[in-house]
Parts: C-alpha cells; structure tokens; sequence
C-alpha cells in the first residue's frame, strides 16, 4: 500500500513538474514576436518601435544600398534615401536607442541610363547583388513586380493614407500593378517642343504666339517641318530637328498620340500596334531624315557631346526634350566648354507642348513618373535576415516614406525641373521664403546630401527656372502615359530599330510598318500580348496644307 502512495505521488508529481508548475520545468506557450511589427501611421512611432525592436536583437547597425539614375541634376533620387537615413537617425537617437542607419558610399549607384540601370537591376536582383533601394521609370515596375523583384508595400501603406492622399492621382495609380502598390512616385515631367528663338527669329517665326497656336491644333507637326526646313534653307540653323538618341521610349512614342493612336486597349489589357498613327510617325521621321532636317544617324548620337551641344549652340530651330533639360543645360558644359546661364536658358529658349499630328487635333505630352521603389531582398546583407526580415522591410518602406517627404520632393522638383508628384510640394515651389532657404541651403538636410547638391543648387535656383516650372505645369492637362504592361519595353524596342531604319533609309515608312507586324509575329510572348489594329492610310500625303 505504501509503494502504491509513493508510486501515484511520484506520477502527480512528474505531472506537476511537466507543467511548468514547479520550477525545474519550462513554460510552453509560445511567446509573441519580438520581431512583429504593426504599422500604426505614426511615423515617429513606428520608427522608434522599429529601432526597439532591432536593438532587442543585437543589431546596431543596419546597411542599405540605393540605386537611381537620369541627368545630372536629379541626384536626389539617391540623396532623398540618404536623407531619410539622417532623419530616422535622428529620431533613435532622440530617443536612447542605440541603432543606425548607415548608407555608404560605395553603395550609392547613379548611372547616366536609367535602362541600362534596369537591366543590371534585372540581372543582379536573383543573384541577391541589386540595390536596396531602385528609382525608375514606372514602365518597368510591371515587370519587376512580375519577377517577384520588388516589395509590395500596399499592407505598410495602408496606415500612411493621409501621406498618399498627398499624391496625384494619376501619378499613384502608375505605382501599382494589378491593383497592388509597388511604390511610390518620385517624379513626373512633361516634354516638350523646344525652339531656339534667336533661329526663329531669323526665319522670320513669331514665337510669343506659338504656344496658344499649339494649344489650339493650330499649329502642327506639318509646319514644323515647314519652318524646319525655311531655317536650313536659309543658313538660320544647320538642322531643323533634333531628338533624343537610342531608344524611341518614351519621347518619340509621342508621335502616336499626337496622331491620334493608342498604345493599349484597357478593355482586353493588351498592347496596341495602330498602324495608321505609327505609320505617320514613320513617315513624319523618314521625311525629316530625307529632307536634311534631322540627323540620319541621330540614334546613335552622344547626349553629351552631339545632341546637347547641337541645340544650346543654336544649330537647330526644334529640339523634342524633356522639362528638366532647362536645367540640365545650366548644370553641365554643353555650350562650348561651359554651362549656360538662368538668363540665356531663357533668353534663347522658347517652348510649347508636342504639337498636333493634324489640323484641329489636340497637341500632347507624355510623362513618365519615376518610382522610389524597395528591393524584395531590401536588407538582405544585415544580419538575421531570415528572422527580420519583416522588420526589415518595414524599415525600408518608412524610409520611402521619409524621402517622398513634400520637402524633399520640392527640392528635386526646383533643381531638376522636374515637376512635383505631391500638392505640398507643389505649394513650397510657390514660397518665396522657402525658395530663398533653398538658395542658401538652409535646410534641415543630412550633410553629405547638402554636399552633394551645393553646385546644382548654386546654378539652378533662381526665380527664372521657378516660373519655368510655373510656366509647364499646365501641360499635365495634355499628357499621356506609356502602357505600365511587362511586355512594353518589347515593343519599344522594335520601334527604336524601325524609327533608326527609316531615319537611315534602308526602309521606306511601309516596309518599317511591316517590319514592326513581323517581329511582333515572330515573338510568341508579344504576339500574344499585341493587337494589331488599323492598315496604312492611303492617299495620306505629309506636310499638309
């Protein structure tokens, strides 16, 4: 009977112990995450909960990378993430935390191509060797959030919806791809047609009036040919036209709007190849090219040491560009060893939006956003990844949040000439308190960004490029987007090789539309993904009267 007692106290005993009743047994209830982070829209918050949670696990110090590309003057596609490290450091150390946010040197990329950039994105982001942080044409964002390259922050923004509601619309929607956000909008700009007013005026072309008479339809691609070619005639100007080089994206895709052409089809969601507005585009190149108005070879053409210098020269009436050359001209050496002036940027220059195709059409543009967008590997390099991971990424898309801060955004838009994706921004471009700040740099800016911008925001704030600003913003109202579709970049491709084809003369606006049919025929993908709509006009003459 005793051995019993002792046998039946020993087994409630072990029971006990296996409990966790009795010390010398453990807990088993799972304990909550220490690496749960709930987004609150707080943003000191969030970073300060962020910064516990990283010191709690040993990590000190956290590396990003950013990649960013374009013209000289838009570096703060890099610098905005830099600066956001800054102000996130700031808020730990405010607040005894001993974490920082540390962005070398070394791992700050900015490429002249924003296309080669994506192709070197595309091929290091498998290879876990992509940057953190990459800012680029939305075109490409389908593609990336296709690959599973890219962070889809739409859960994280969902408490940051008064910081969204700050963007234009249109502009937040190029952010997404099937409804899902990938981003956030960095940029946007117009293109337009430029005109070299001392050359105008040798021709005897009145350029005060020009920009209603565009706006209008009054004013088409027809007499620009005219003028182009009354300002060869005459030795005004050694060519008519100059355009961008290498690709025919997004610039030249103008033509098929201007013409009355589509690119997409929303109802079936794919891609468009409208043969009368590509074929006019064609014929519109190829009569330039024929005529001596425009560079045969122009595809192939140096930015830097043939485009530029060809148009702040003044050997050319028009120049197909872009918003931010207004400034870019001020911040490299394109006239004879030398930047230009605020006051000769203006004094020579004239612009309007991309004319009408034909009489009574209306003129365009054509913007193309860039996106601040996150790596899905973002912070792959620092340790315990795999177990923060999440907290990672949260931390990365309150540092997108940082750099779309409507200051940051006005200064690129100022220095730039780019125009600003948030209405707050859109308001400090608007004060002259702080444009007069900006010029001094006094500024609340980490002190490698200041650094980093000194000389470009010596040479380009001044009330001229301001106005400028002013002055374009209107064109908005006129602009078109290229199709955010995976396959986009494709067919752009072909038309780039049709457009260099025709410019050269090996073929004729016809055999390039052909061209075009059978190379979209010739890839099952785009085949599948390209409708090919309308046939080549006929009787269809160019200039019209």
């Amino acid at each position: 009977m005793k051995a019993r007692v002792l046998i039946l106290v020993g087994l409630l005993l072990f029971a006990v112990i296996a409990s966790g009743c009795i010390g010398g047994g453990q807990k088993t209830e799972t304990q909550p995450s220490s690496t749960e982070i709930q987004l609150t829209g707080d943003f000191n918050k969030d970073v300060i909960e962020i910064g516990k949670v990283l010191e709690k696990n040993g990590i000190n110090e956290v590396k990003f990378s950013a990649w960013g590309s374009g013209e000289a003057n838009s570096v703060m596609r890099v610098y905005g993430i830099v600066n956001a490290a800054y102000e996130i450091n700031k808020i730990w150390k405010e607040n005894g935390i001993n974490v920082k946010i540390v962005i070398p040197e070394d791992m700050i990329r900015y490429d002249q191509s924003f296309k080669d950039q994506y192709q070197e994105f595309l091929s290091k982001q498998p290879l876990g060797q992509a940057g953190d942080f990459f800012v680029n044409s939305y075109a490409f964002l389908p593609n990336l959030a296709e690959e599973g390259y890219i962070l889809d922050i739409t859960d994280y923004a969902k408490a940051y919806q008064s910081v969204l509601n700050d963007f234009y619309p249109s502009l937040l929607e190029a952010a997404k791809y099937k409804g899902r956000l990938y981003g956030l909008p960095q940029d946007t700009e117009a293109r337009p047609l430029y005109i070299r007013k001392d050359v105008a005026k040798c021709v005897g072309l009145d350029v005060s009036t020009l920009p209603d008479k565009v706006k209008n339809g009054e004013f088409t691609w027809s007499d620009v040919y005219e003028w182009a070619k009354k300002a060869k005639e005459k030795g005004c100007a050694e060519w008519g036209l100059i355009h961008r080089k290498g690709s025919a994206h997004p610039d030249l895709i103008q033509f098929i709007f201007a013409f009355n052409g589509k690119l997409y089809d929303e109802k079936t969601g794919k891609l468009v190849l409208d043969v009368p507005a590509v074929y006019k585009w064609l014929y519109v190149e190829w009569k330039f090219a024929q005529d001596g108005l425009l560079p045969e070879d122009i595809m192939s053409w140096d930015w830097a040491k043939q485009i530029h210098p060809t148009v702040v020269t003044g050997k050319t009436l028009f120049f197909i560009g872009g918003t931010w050359h207004w400034t870019e001209w001020q911040a490299k050496k394109y006239y004879n060893g030398r930047s230009l002036k605020p006051e000769e940027v203006k004094e020579w220059f004239a612009y309007t939006l991309f004319p009408a195709g034909e009489k009574g059409d209306r003129p365009v543009t054509l913007s193309q956003p860039f996106i601040w967008m996150i790596n899905s590997k973002a912070g792959q390099l620092n340790p315990k990844y795999d177990e923060l991971k999440d907290v990672y990424h949260a931390l990365a898309f309150l540092m997108l949040v940082k750099a779309s801060d409507a200051e940051i955004n006005a200064i690129h838009s100022v220095i730039s000439a780019h125009l600003p994706v948030r209405k707050e921004a859109a308001k400090l471009i608007k004060d002259e308190n702080w444009i007069n700040k900006l010029k001094t740099l006094d500024l609340d800016l980490a002190p490698e960004v200041k650094e980093n911008i000194k000389d470009i925001v010596e040479s380009t704030v001044n009330p001229i490029n301001v106005k400028f600003l002013a002055d374009v913003s209107y064109m908005l109202e006129y602009t078109h987007l290229a199709p955010a579709h995976p396959k986009y970049p494709a067919l752009a491709d072909i038309f780039k090789e049709a457009v260099d084809k025709v410019l050269r003369g090996e073929m004729t606006p016809e055999e390039a539309v052909k061209f075009i049919e059978d190379k979209i025929k010739a890839d099952v993908e785009l085949s599948q993904n390209v409708e090919i709509v309308g046939e080549i006009p006929k009787d269809w003459t160019f200039p019209q009267g």
